[in-house]
């Protein structure tokens, strides 16, 4: 553990990711944000972009980079992470966290003499506090993995497995496309990389991991929603467990881990939106068990994931600046 603040650099901070982990780490109590890089907006307040945060920051964006930190956060576009660091020299006393899909894969988690631990603490929490470079899980990935760890773990996923998953506009990032334009999205509704979408690689390789000789189907349904944030993910599978037998393996399963959390009742998405936690529902429905899985795919399943992982990297406490305010309504 750092006998100060932990010293910080972004990289990629005019995003929505940029954005999220800039609001969290303002206010973060062991934290000093030494740099927001940005080539496009070098030399511009912080809240010139982001609006809301005028009157919590004066920081600028820059273009040049400072070794003077502890942490980097890579908030870059999926591919740009692996350019980036192929590019510029970072000292190998900084820590990385990623926040692209450049190193989740075991396959893909090494640079040069950097090797990248994958940052879902639900799995890998002992991983990440020894850790010196991080690849943040996807949104998606993360919401479903955590509905199916626990069966994982017990060698309970013993069939093919059904997944519809509705995502918020701001999972598709800050760059206008067709699809995230409000006059597409508003009162619409669309699937997308039906069965093929790139976070089942993830999700496959974690499954696996946790329980040897996985080779059942995922079948993913990708939905794309008309709300600016949040994921809702149900599933469904085949299952001997009771529900009480259920519940229990998920309670016990996350009974150590601040964030997550198992619901007797039934869950919506504003009751994890603006906050860093992720809700499971069960049911148990003939022979198959029903699991309705959400966070906010932006914090849970980006930014305030990142948090929790440098938390966790330099020995603070898990949830230490990420007590956030929930929308109730």
């Amino acid at each position: 553990m750092l006998s100060g603040k932990i010293k910080v650099g972004i990289v990629g901070g005019a995003g929505y990711t940029g954005g999220e982990l800039l609001r969290i780490l303002v206010n973060h109590p062991e934290v000093e944000i030494v740099f927001v890089h940005s080539n496009s907006k070098a030399g511009n307040p912080i809240s010139d972009i982001h609006t809301d945060l005028f009157g919590d920051t004066e920081l600028k964006f820059t273009d040049t980079l400072s070794q003077n930190i502890n942490v980097l956060f890579l908030c870059v576009g999926h591919g740009d992470a692996r350019k980036f660091l192929d590019a510029n020299a970072i000292a190998d006393s900084i820590k990385i966290i990623d926040l692209s899909q450049d190193f989740r894969l075991a396959k893909s988690s090494k640079l040069k003499d950097r090797s990248f631990v994958y940052g879902l603490p639900e799995l890998n929490r002992d991983r990440i506090r020894s850790a010196s470079n991080i690849a943040n899980p996807g949104c998606f990935a993360t919401t479903i993995q955590i509905a199916l760890l626990p069966l994982a773990a017990k060698g309970l996923l013993k069939s093919e497995i059904h997944i519809n998953a509705t995502t918020g506009s701001t999972g598709a990032g800050q760059s206008l496309a067709t699809t995230s334009h409000f006059t597409w999205r508003n009162n619409n509704l669309s699937v997308y990389k039906a069965f093929e979408h790139q976070h089942l690689n993830e999700i496959g390789e974690t499954l696996t991991v946790l329980q040897g000789g996985f080779d059942q189907s995922i079948n993913f349904i990708p939905q794309r929603g008309d709300f600016t944030r949040g994921i809702l993910a149900a599933i469904y599978l085949e299952s001997d467990l009771t529900l009480d037998e259920a519940t229990k393996i998920y309670e016990n399963f996350y009974a150590e881990h601040p964030f997550t959390h198992v619901s007797k009742k039934n869950i919506d998405l504003k009751q994890v939106v603006n906050t860093n936690k992720a809700l499971i529902h069960l049911e148990k429905h003939g022979s198959k068990l029903f699991i309705v899985s959400l966070i906010d795919n932006l914090l849970k399943g980006a930014s305030g994931h990142a948090v929790q992982n440098m938390n966790l990297m330099f020995g603070l406490e898990e949830t230490c600046g990420l007590r956030l305010k929930g929308v109730a309504f």
